[in-house]
């Protein structure tokens, strides 16, 4: 047998302590780091070497740092670490999000406020100094989870979304994209949070899905001049049917008229829907006619459209051009009954079907809800009560006028509020969107020139989401966020967006800006150049996202300063 020979490495003989405690021996590390000063020295050394750009997303404050930013601080302090390592000088800059609806949900418990109404009262002014005193809460916890993760970022050297050159940029950025045709003012369908009194994105109505128990109404249309004939329509929505304006039917789907044995009243409903009002139609061992007889032969969708119907409601009954059926192929036979109920301002295909057939305009809408969900004096009958509740008394009340065929619970995945925990509803928004779909083909292949790790993500789940992407509601009725610079006049037919606050001083004659928020915004006006007296700030302020993706250029307060370090590094590493 042979002895092995003693090996060569220098560690061979080194004797590990039989008690090792990892976390002191971070601690040690992490103490050398700072007598070396070891991030500021290896930039300080490297300063000569090809940049390698890497762009920081800004967190709030307003929270403590949780497992899935220490996640994405490890990934990202390996890759700038590598990036080092590999030869190249790399800048990293930490950042805050202190704006948006995370920071006035939380001032809004503080203060027990409810509404936009209340803000006001207490002046905008004040409230948004509140704001302001909470989006750095918690820095210092940060800097410390940051530091004890080992990751090396400058939070010395930070930005802030909230600093008058950061809000300057993003100005910028949206007078780029308004010169460029690329931003309108017009009704969107969105998802509206009723406790936060804001649209949501797609984006964020996606983070909280429920199942949620919600009523499974069929409700009565009679048909004007033939009122013992009935149009059925099917809706989880009851609180919406005050608003109803139309009714609309596939054109190539088949239809049938029956008639209902128990009230000896007529019902016309898709052909393979009649399971949706008579739900033992499909069971074994049902006896055909029991419930109701097939009257003539079925009929094709087209036939209905331009018939009347009695309304539901008084609410609209004068609405022109109303309370008819209209045909459209997005209707199909999966459900309900073939025929659906619209309410333009609270379903996207309402309203797109109503706006095609001259029913409402892009500009006049009916909405009798106020910003908190709540019905207004329009609909007396459920004045003052919040949508959900509405929906029993509304039921009650068919119920007694013989319009309600059938009711019964539907549970279904539900969207809700990733703030409040409430549920969302979809309602029209006015806003100010930019025109995604115009540029969509160049986001998609701009898309295929990036670099993805896992590289599925690419092809899968972001080229999905680009390929269904819709246009961008970049405003928000909100207060603490950068102002929209955008001022218009009464009828909004003059329109200036200002680009720079040097711009904004030239336009309306005001020296003294060295703050963009709303309390200073509001108050200024530029004279019309159209004889229209004079143009005011509308009231949105930024959707928060924008603000933060706003972040290449801003952070660098682009293009008002930095520009030659700007170019030298865009688009990131």
């Amino acid at each position: 047998m042979t002895k092995s020979k003693p090996s060569s490495s220098p560690h061979a003989n080194v004797r590990l302590p039989e008690r090792l405690s990892f976390p002191d021996e971070e601690l040690k590390t992490l103490e050398l780091w700072q007598e070396l000063d070891a991030f500021q020295t290896s930039l300080r050394l490297s300063k000569d070497r090809k940049p390698f750009t890497f762009y920081d997303g800004p967190p709030f404050a307003t929270g403590l740092p949780h497992h899935g930013h220490i996640l994405a601080g490890t990934i990202k302090d390996i890759v700038t670490r590598f990036a080092h390592q590999t030869g190249h000088y790399v800048e990293r800059r930490f950042g805050w999000d202190c704006h948006g609806l995370p920071v006035e949900f939380e001032i809004n418990k503080k203060l027990n406020i409810h509404t936009k109404e209340e803000v006001l009262a207490m002046g905008i002014d004040k409230y948004n100094n509140e704001c302001r005193g909470i989006v750095q809460r918690y820095t210092k916890e940060w800097e410390t989870t940051v530091a004890r993760l080992g990751r090396w970022i400058d939070c010395k050297n930070d930005y802030k979304t909230m600093e008058p050159w950061y809000m300057e940029s993003v100005w910028h950025v949206f007078a780029t994209m308004f010169q460029k045709d690329l931003v309108y003012r017009g009704f969107k369908i969105l998802p509206y949070s009723t406790a936060c009194n804001t649209s949501l994105s797609n984006f964020e109505a996606n983070q909280d899905y429920r199942d949620t128990p919600d009523p499974s109404v069929v409700v009565s249309f009679p048909v004007v001049g033939d009122e013992s004939t009935s149009l059925l329509a099917w809706t989880t929505t009851p609180w919406t049917l005050p608003s109803n304006l139309a009714l609309c039917v596939n054109p190539d789907l088949d239809y049938i008229k029956v008639k209902d044995l128990k009230s000896d009243k007529f019902y016309i409903v898709a052909h393979t829907r009649l399971v949706q009002v008579y739900p033992k139609v499909d069971k074994k061992g049902y006896v055909a006619g029991s419930e109701f007889e097939i009257v003539g032969a079925p009929f094709k969708g087209s036939t209905l459209v331009g018939k009347t119907y009695v309304p539901l409601f008084g609410t609209f009954a004068d609405w022109p051009h109303a309370f008819q059926v209209l045909a459209d192929k997005y209707v199909t036979s999966d459900g309900g009954t073939g025929i659906v109920h619209q309410a333009p301002a609270y379903g996207e295909e309402d309203y797109r079907v109503c706006l095609k057939n001259g029913v409402v305009t892009k500009t006049l809408l009916p909405d009798p809800l106020d910003d908190n969900g709540k019905f207004t004096d329009q609909v007396p009958l459920v004045q003052g009560l919040y949508v959900k509740d509405a929906d029993d008394v509304i039921c009650k009340d068919l119920k007694a006028r013989d319009r309600l065929v059938s009711k019964n619970t539907f549970v279904h995945s539900y969207p809700f509020c990733y703030r409040s925990g409430t549920p969302l509803i979809y309602r029209a928004v006015p806003g100010w969107f930019v025109n995604v779909e115009k540029i969509k083909d160049k986001i998609i292949a701009n898309n295929q020139k990036t670099h993805w790790v896992p590289a599925f993500v690419k092809e899968k789940r972001f080229h999905n989401w680009l390929v269904d992407g819709k246009d961008w509601n970049v405003s928000r009725g909100r207060f603490w966020g950068t102002p929209l610079p955008l001022w218009v006049s009464d009828d909004y037919e003059e329109v200036v967006c200002v680009g720079s606050i040097e711009e904004l001083k030239a336009l309306s004659g005001v020296d003294a800006i060295t703050d963009l928020h709303r309390e200073f915004m509001d108050e200024i006006t530029i004279p019309s150049r159209t004889g229209r007296g004079v143009l005011r700030r509308v009231p949105e302020v930024f959707d928060c996202w924008f603000e933060s993706g706003s972040m290449p250029y801003a952070q660098q307060h682009y293009p008002f300063e930095n520009k030659d370090k700007f170019h030298d590094g865009f688009p990131a590493d």
